[in-house]
C-alpha cells in the first residue's frame, strides 16, 4: 500500500477503516510517514484528529501511546520529523485540547526542532482564545530565540495583552519587536488604540495614532472606528465628529459597501450612543444607503435608544435629496407624534425641498407655520425661498420676503440680491431694481466671496 500514490494509499487506508479493519501503530505509522513524505500535512493533521477524536481507534493503541510511538520513530531532525510534530500540535489545538498541545510543543522544542511560526501562532492564539493569557505569556517569553516568530506572534500576544488589561506588557512588546528590528502594523497599532479607549487612556489612543501617520501607516475602518468610540464614550464629541470626518475625506471605510461602520463597532464589542448612531445613520444616508440607515433605526429603538430630532432631520434630509417629498413629511409627522419638536434646520430641509419641486405654495405655508412653533426663520431658510420665487418669475413675493429678511435684520447673500435684481428688471421694475441695487453695493457685501454660494444656490434651484 505504501508504494501507491498517497491519495490512493490514503483512499484505501480509510475504505478499509470503515470497513473495519482493526489498526496498528505500524499501519498508521507507515500511512502518515507516506503523506509526511509527499508533503501532504493536511491529510496528516486530518488522520490525528481523527485519532484524538476516537473517529480511528483500535484496541491496540490509544492515542497517547501512538503519538509516543510516531515521535519515538521519527528520530532524525529533518524537516519530515518537525512536520509530524507541527501536525500533532495543530491536532491538538484543533480538538482543543491545551494541555496535550502544550506537552508536545515543549518536547519539540527540547529535540532542538524549531516551530515554523504558523504552527506557534496558532498555539498562541488558541491559549489566548482559551482565557490562558499568562500560559501564552510564558511561552512566548520562555521559547524566544528557539522558534521562528514573526510579527503576527507579536501582534497576537499584544492582543491578548490588551485583553487582560495589561497594556504595560503589550507596550513592552511593542517596543521589543522594534528593537528586533521590525516594523509593527496597521493591525498592531489598532489593537493597542482599542486597548487605550477601553481602559480609558484616550490620549494614549491618540498618541498611538499620531504616529502610525508619521510613520506612514494608513488607518483602516477598525483603528478610526475603537478611536471614534473611545472619543465619544468620552465625552469627546467634537473630536469624535471631526475624526469621523477625517475618514470620510480620507476615503476609508465607506459606508455603502458591504462591511458597514456599525458592525465594526459591535465588533469590538462596544456599545454605541445615539450620536454613535446619528454620525453613523447620517454616513449611510450620504452614502445612499436608505436600507442599513432604517435598520439603523430599528436597531437603536430596539436597544432602547429613541431617535431625537437630530436623528428625524438627517433622515428628512437625506429623503429629500432623493426627491421623495411624500416620504419625507411622512417622517416628519412621525417626528411630532413621537413629541419631537422641529427645529429651524428641519424646516430649512423641508422648505427647500418644496423649493425644489417648485411648490412655492407649500413651501410658504410651512414657512409662516414656523411662528406657532416659536421659531425664526434664518437667513439660509429666507434666502431659499426668495429664489425659489425668483425661479418663478413672482418678483413681487422676491421683494416682499427680502424686505421682511432686512427687518429681521438678516443678510441676503448675492445670489438673493442677483436674482431678485434680474427678476424685477424682467418684470420692468427698474426703479425697485435700481434701490436694491445701490443695497447691495451700500451693505459693503464681499461678492467675489459670496459669488460661491451664488453659483451653489443657484444651480441647486435652477
Amino acid at each position: 500500500m505504501v508504494k501507491r500514490p498517497p491519495l490512493k494509499a490514503l483512499s484505501l487506508f480509510n475504505s478499509s477503516t470503515l470497513e473495519g479493519l482493526q489498526r496498528s501503530h505500524q499501519s498508521l505509522s507507515f500511512i502518515i510517514d507516506h503523506l509526511l513524505s509527499s508533503k501532504m500535512l493536511p491529510h496528516v493533521q486530518s488522520l490525528i484528529q481523527q485519532v484524538l477524536s476516537g473517529r480511528i481507534s483500535s484496541p491496540t493503541f490509544t492515542s497517547s501511546s501512538l503519538l509516543h510511538y510516531l515521535t519515538k520513530t521519527n528520530l532524525s531532525l529533518d524537516s519530515t520529523h518537525v512536520h509530524l510534530y507541527e501536525a500533532i500540535i495543530n491536532a491538538h489545538v484543533q480538538c482543543q485540547l491545551t494541555e496535550q498541545a502544550l506537552f508536545y510543543f515543549t518536547q519539540m522544542i527540547d529535540k532542538g526542532l524549531v516551530p515554523g511560526p504558523k504552527t506557534f501562532n496558532n498555539l498562541l492564539g488558541f491559549l489566548i482564545n482559551s482565557n490562558c493569557f499568562e500560559k501564552a505569556w510564558c511561552l512566548f517569553n520562555e521559547t524566544k530565540g528557539k522558534v521562528e516568530m514573526d510579527v503576527y506572534s507579536f501582534g497576537i500576544v499584544i492582543k491578548g495583552c490588551c485583553e487582560a488589561g495589561d497594556l504595560d506588557r503589550g507596550f513592552e512588546l511593542l517596543v521589543l519587536l522594534e528593537e528586533m528590528g521590525w516594523s509593527p502594523n496597521v493591525v498592531i497599532y489598532t489593537t493597542l488604540i482599542d486597548g487605550c479607549c477601553k481602559n480609558g487612556d484616550i490620549e494614549r489612543a491618540k498618541k498611538l495614532f499620531r504616529k502610525m501617520g508619521e510613520l506612514g501607516l494608513v488607518a483602516n475602518q477598525y483603528t478610526y472606528t475603537v478611536l471614534i468610540n473611545g472619543l465619544f464614550k468620552k465625552g469627546l464629541k467634537k473630536d469624535g465628529f471631526e475624526l469621523y470626518e477625517e475618514m470620510e475625506h480620507n476615503g476609508v471605510g465607506k459606508l455603502d459597501k458591504a462591511s458597514s461602520l456599525f458592525d465594526h463597532l459591535k465588533l469590538f464589542g462596544q456599545s454605541p450612543t445615539l450620536v454613535t448612531y446619528n454620525v453613523l445613520i447620517a454616513g449611510f444616508c450620504r452614502a445612499g444607503n436608505f436600507v442599513q440607515a432604517a435598520d439603523l433605526v430599528r436597531d437603536m429603538e430596539e436597544r432602547g435608544i429613541s431617535p431625537s430630532k437630530v436623528t428625524y432631520t438627517i433622515l428628512i434630509d437625506a429623503i429629500v435629496r432623493s426627491d421623495d417629498m411624500e416620504k419625507a413629511f411622512q417622517i416628519y409627522s412621525s417626528m411630532e407624534k413621537a413629541g419631537l419638536v422641529p427645529d429651524v434646520h428641519t424646516y430649512g430641509v423641508l422648505i427647500h425641498g418644496l423649493c425644489m419641486k417648485g411648490n412655492l405654495k407649500e413651501a410658504l405655508k410651512l414657512f409662516k407655520s414656523m411662528s406657532e412653533k416659536h421659531l425664526e426663520p434664518n437667513d439660509v431658510i429666507y434666502n431659499t425661498l426668495i429664489l425659489g420665487y425668483c425661479k418663478e418669475g413672482s418678483s413681487y413675493r422676491a421683494l416682499g420676503l427680502l424686505k421682511e429678511m432686512g427687518a429681521s435684520r438678516l443678510i441676503p447673500n448675492v445670489a438673493t440680491y442677483s436674482s431678485t435684481i434680474g427678476v424685477l428688471c424682467k418684470d420692468g421694475k427698474w426703479t425697485e431694481a435700481e434701490v436694491l441695487l445701490k443695497a447691495m453695493i451700500e451693505s459693503d457685501m464681499d461678492i467675489e466671496e459670496n459669488v460661491k454660494c451664488q453659483d451653489k444656490d443657484m444651480k441647486m434651484l435652477f
